[in-house]
């Protein structure tokens, strides 16, 4: 067929070689380049680099809003647009272009975890599982029909960033999967029950609050690891934490309480931190970023 695709970051990558794999790739929509690195420079989205490694032409417009940029769009005559986290709106005279629709690779399972961080959300909240829907695009945020499904368990150690690499795998098989066997696809209307909205992280929400529970404090570390990281002050210092399991103890909350590794006493429970980033330092595991170092009674 003849795909149009649209994406932008890292997770979008994988989709986009499956999909160049089997089918005709008529542009690759993504988002302009950003200025990135000390010097500022201009620097492609990981998308863009892709597709122009696979010599595929790139369009990098910074709205679809104009009638000059819906005319472009439409004028590919596409059989179907391939979107997974692009990053622009698409208005109804995109929406309605190719001849299939758009297809949209979500990464949880419809209606739980609309919107745009759902592999974030779904560990923050301790999801049990989560998945890859992919969807028939239509002008709400994530209501449309879903046309496949694939549910996938959240490991207990797991964090956003292992998540995320596990899903852009899965999302990539079932968009390949999905192009297959499109003419043969019902879709199916998302339940009006369980719907909940994955809004955007918030830098405030990063600082870790040792009153809650122990699994709780757990489920924020992973789900925000690596971006933008949970945190604490350690003393002076910001300490960043990246890995961590709920486990027993008790004490104040925040206190460094004795055991293996770096245990701190949660509001019930206590956590066990394996994987840190202190200040202008790479992550390390804990007992190698902390070696030598007198720790406070309490992280705060």
């Amino acid at each position: 067929m003849r795909v149009v695709f649209m994406g932008t970051p890292d997770f979008s990558v994988a989709a986009l070689d499956a999909v160049a794999a089997a089918h005709e790739v008529v542009a690759v929509y993504t988002q302009p380049p950003r200025p990135a690195g000390r010097g500022q420079q201009l620097r492609p989205s990981p998308v863009q680099a892709r597709a122009e490694t696979l010599g595929l032409p790139v369009r990098t417009p910074k709205t679809l809003r104009t009638p000059e940029a819906q005319a472009d769009f439409a004028a590919l005559n596409a059989d179907v647009a391939v979107v997974v986290a692009y990053g622009l709106i698409l208005p109804q005279p995109v929406l309605d272009a190719p001849r299939h629709g758009c297809l949209n690779i979500h990464a949880s399972l419809l209606p739980r975890w609309r919107g745009a961080a759902p592999i974030h959300r779904a560990i923050m909240a301790g999801d049990a599982e989560t998945g890859i829907c992919i969807m028939q695009m239509e002008a709400g945020l994530d209501t449309g029909p879903v046309l496949l499904r694939q549910a996938t368990a959240i490991g207990p150690e797991e964090t956003t960033a292992d998540l995320h690499d596990r899903l852009s795998a899965l999302g990539a098989d079932l968009i390949a999967q999905a192009l297959d066997r499109l003419p043969d696809l019902v879709p199916q209307p998302q339940p009006e029950d369980g719907v909940t909205y994955a809004h955007k992280i918030d830098k405030a929400e990063a600082r870790v609050d040792w009153t809650l529970p122990a699994d709780q404090v757990a489920a924020r570390i992973r789900g925000l690891s690596p971006f933008p990281g949970a945190w604490c002050q350690m003393g002076a210092e910001r300490l960043k934490l990246l890995r961590a399991i709920a486990v027993d103890g008790s004490g104040i909350p925040g206190q460094v309480l004795h055991g293996g590794g770096l245990r701190i006493a949660c509001g019930s429970g206590a956590v066990e931190i394996s994987q840190v980033q202190r200040e202008g330092k790479r992550a390390l595991p804990v007992t190698e970023a902390l070696r030598g170092l007198a720790l406070p009674e309490r992280l705060q």
